[in-house]
């Protein structure tokens, strides 16, 4: 498979052209998800990553024990705090654990009007149910989808989002979707793209995803790794996205970018040996191919 383009680092005599992309999401203690996936895959293909932490998660390889939420109070000034220094052309938003902070940070946004903005709506769990409540999945749909240059739902968080499921959703009712009425569903709620992401497609041979815009529906897609470490594909996929934004890509290079980075860190994925459960891709895989080279 072919290696991302990875953009050349800016001269360090005019750190004003480095590609800084910021990411707005969850502490994953395990290394695997959330902000930590992000940095790394922002670091991995090219760019510079900061953060704003909206909420510590206790977990690992095996699972989510805790979640302690930040205060919206103290997003709010970690977002006041990069944003006034650092010059953000892209923001990735992940994990939003309720609706005052989801309302900060639409404000925010909207304040700053960084030039980018891709959200991975983190509202789905592993098991099914909604890690968001009612009126938090309203404003997120009310105040930050309309600020987001690009969405990237799995097949839950689109069902979600298109208001097909209640508060469980049954892995059997994803399984018999119409798949061009759920597109024109996610169409009719974004004024700009979509990315819906087909992994939970498991019967197929090939991991498509479709990058839905208002006129035209591209599907991208990469032969399905079969490994157990796929621990924050999400994140890195919305994360390198993210980046390559802001490196100047256009929309659809940096999703077809990011989706060949994420097939490449899970085709390197089982060079990992991290923990006794679903460990992480290989954010890094191409250092180690160097590595291996020299």
């Amino acid at each position: 498979m072919n290696t991302p383009t990875i953009a050349k680092p800016s001269p360090l005599n005019n750190p004003a052209r480095t590609p800084i992309t910021l990411t707005i999401a969850g502490s994953d203690s395990g290394g695997g998800a959330g902000i930590q996936a992000d940095i790394k895959a922002i670091s991995a293909t090219g760019g510079y990553a900061c953060s704003v932490i909206t909420a510590l998660t206790a977990q690992n390889t095996l699972g989510v024990s805790g979640i302690f939420p930040v205060s919206p109070a103290f997003v709010e000034q970690q977002l006041d705090a990069v944003f006034s220094d650092l010059e953000i052309r892209a923001v990735k938003i992940g994990m939003l654990s309720d609706a005052g902070i989801i309302q900060v940070v639409a404000k925010k946004l909207r304040q700053y009007q960084p030039e980018f903005i891709v959200l991975d709506p983190v509202m789905v769990a592993t098991s099914g149910d909604l890690l968001l409540e009612e009126d938090a999945i309203s404003t997120l749909k009310n105040e930050l989808i309309p600020l987001a240059n690009l969405i990237t739902p799995n097949l839950p968080e689109a069902v979600t989002l298109t208001g097909s499921a209640g508060r469980h959703i049954d892995p059997s009712v994803l399984k018999c979707l119409d798949q061009e009425m759920l597109i024109e569903q996610l169409r009719a709620i974004s004024n700009n793209a979509v990315l819906l992401k087909g992994g939970h497609w498991e019967h197929d041979a090939f991991s498509t995803d479709y990058l839905i815009t208002e006129s035209d529906t591209v599907t991208i897609s990469a032969e399905r790794v079969v490994t157990r470490n796929t621990h924050g594909t999400g994140c890195t996929l919305s994360a390198a996205i993210a980046s390559y934004l802001a490196q100047g890509f256009s929309l659809a290079d940096a999703v077809n970018q990011g989706k060949t980075y994420l097939t490449e860190a899970l085709c390197h994925a089982d060079l990992l040996s991290i923990g006794q459960g679903h460990g992480p891709v290989h954010h890094f895989y191409a250092l180690h191919s160097l590595r291996d080279q020299g």
